[in-house]
């Protein structure tokens, strides 16, 4: 025996664990639910005894509140994801320079990041309790009147906006903070010699060589902006009304308010089919940037 095929056997013997983790956890829920989705198998008919092709599908698509959950979580994801890459951008490019104490602002901005988005949730329920809670308290001392951030249908929308934004604009910090810090620093020289301003190089330097990393952090709040449930489900339980109702919330209401399995099976692969077309849609602008180049 060959030492190719010896390497060959043992690469397929150490992966052979990871690979029976992965089918058990990702591969076989995956397939029943896409089974799931194309028949009446529920919690109170527990069998594939009827199969109904794309019924459950056509069911989905004819329904109001799942039209109002896309929009919902499309509105959400396109807010969040525009105003942490701008905030993130800019205290990136702030931290991308010498000076003192950047240990104490990469703790800062690690602490948010790290906590469970449960725990962010409960933390800012507290202090955005109409009554009680701390936010509505230093209001009263500018005498503003209180504000109902998780009752109203005019706030609470931005409100969530507000907490995913505190939580996971440390993720897109020290994304882009990564690759500020790995850029070549021979442009920049060159530039500085032939006089070129600060935001000459920002514009033909830093954002060019950027781009990459640009996409790469988008892509990624992006997809971790779609699967938002945490916050929503702590925060407004979809409301007030259906204002805060994000397809993740949607499918968890249709699945155990609803007892319609089924049919929150066909809305779970609605959600990862636009998950998927994201996914390559921004892929294919990175790999288009890099033929460019």
């Amino acid at each position: 025996m060959t030492i190719e095929k010896l390497n060959k056997r043992a690469g397929i013997f150490f992966f052979l664990p990871a690979g029976i983790v992965i089918i058990g956890i990702i591969v076989y829920p995956l397939l029943f639910s896409l089974v799931t989705s194309f028949t009446s198998y529920g919690f109170l008919n527990p069998f594939f005894n009827q199969f109904l092709w794309f019924e459950n599908y056509g069911t989905i698509f004819h329904d109001i509140y799942f039209w109002n959950s896309l929009w919902v979580i499309f509105k959400f994801v396109f807010v969040v994801v525009t105003l942490e890459f701008l905030l993130g951008f800019s205290v990136a490019l702030l931290l991308n320079r010498k000076i003192k104490g950047k240990g104490i602002f990469y703790t800062i901005l690690t602490i948010p990041m790290v906590m469970a988005p449960v725990a962010v949730a409960l933390i800012w329920r507290v202090f955005l309790h109409p009554e009680l809670g701390i936010a509505n308290y230093f209001l009263s001392l500018f005498k503003i009147r209180p504000v109902n951030w998780l009752g109203s249908s005019k706030v609470a929308f931005w409100t969530v906006v507000m907490v995913d934004i505190w939580q996971q604009v440390s993720f897109m910090i020290l994304i882009l903070l990564a690759g500020l810090v790995s850029l070549p620093s021979d442009p920049y020289e060159a530039a500085a010699i032939d006089g070129a301003s600060t935001i000459q190089r920002f514009l033909y330097i830093t954002l060019p060589l950027m781009k990459p990393v640009i996409v790469v952090a988008v892509l990624l709040r992006t997809i971790f902006g779609f699967r938002t449930f945490d916050l929503v489900y702590i925060l407004t339980r979809g409301g007030p009304g259906v204002t805060t109702d994000v397809m993740s919330y949607y499918i968890y209401r249709r699945t155990f308010m609803g007892l319609s399995l089924a049919e929150s099976s066909a809305a779970s692969y609605i959600l990862l089919l636009i998950n998927m077309i994201v996914v390559v849609f921004l892929y294919r602008a990175l790999r288009m940037q890099r033929e460019v180049e």
